[in-house]
């Protein structure tokens, strides 16, 4: 049987801009105690890893402002827009952030992306076919863009020298699909 589920008493907006929303919600837990919860909304997000050939992807590099880092590979990712379909948010990130769209685009998984504190689930994609197609990126976006060997990659997921979850799934993902 599954778990009780807690019930939400009340719910207080703390903080917003346009990429997210903080809430504290006030709840009772299944033995009738109450608690607070901070609870992070987000829209959803998507990433590809586009192949170029079949032993060769590309990879962006740029600065991510929280962990203060700049030399850690990934691969293009973003949020999905207000009635934006799955496939066009891979289209645009593709086209914004490598200068390509992808003939054709292969599901690979979904997942919640911190489910203890927010509620953003990452659609992945594998992209194929590769056309270039270019849209400007995000004014926050600079990036330096590279054509790596898969298996340098997966080598790199590996180590931990890549971090990012949703490069990191869709890298062991591939390579599960790839049998390597």
């Amino acid at each position: 049987m599954p778990p009780t589920p807690w019930k939400t008493l009340s719910s207080r907006p703390v903080y917003h801009n346009k990429w997210m929303q903080l809430r504290e919600d006030q709840a009772e837990l299944p033995n009738g105690h109450t608690t607070i919860y901070g609870v992070v909304t987000f829209g959803g997000c998507v990433g590809v890893l586009p192949f170029v050939d079949d032993d060769h992807v590309l990879m962006v590099r740029q600065y991510r402002y929280v962990q203060h880092e700049n030399h850690r590979w990934e691969m293009p990712t973003g949020g999905i827009k207000p009635g934006e379909t799955l496939e066009a948010a891979v289209q645009r990130e593709l086209q914004e952030e490598v200068g390509y769209a992808a003939n054709r685009l292969t599901p690979i998984c979904s997942y919640y992306t911190s489910k203890s504190i927010c509620d953003e689930v990452a659609h992945l994609y594998l992209g194929h076919d590769l056309v270039s197609q270019t849209l400007p990126p995000d004014d926050t976006e600079f990036f330096e863009i590279a054509t790596l060997p898969f298996a340098e990659v997966l080598e790199q997921v590996l180590s931990s020298e890549i971090r990012d979850s949703m490069t990191v799934i869709a890298v062991l993902h591939a390579a599960r699909l790839r049998r390597l």
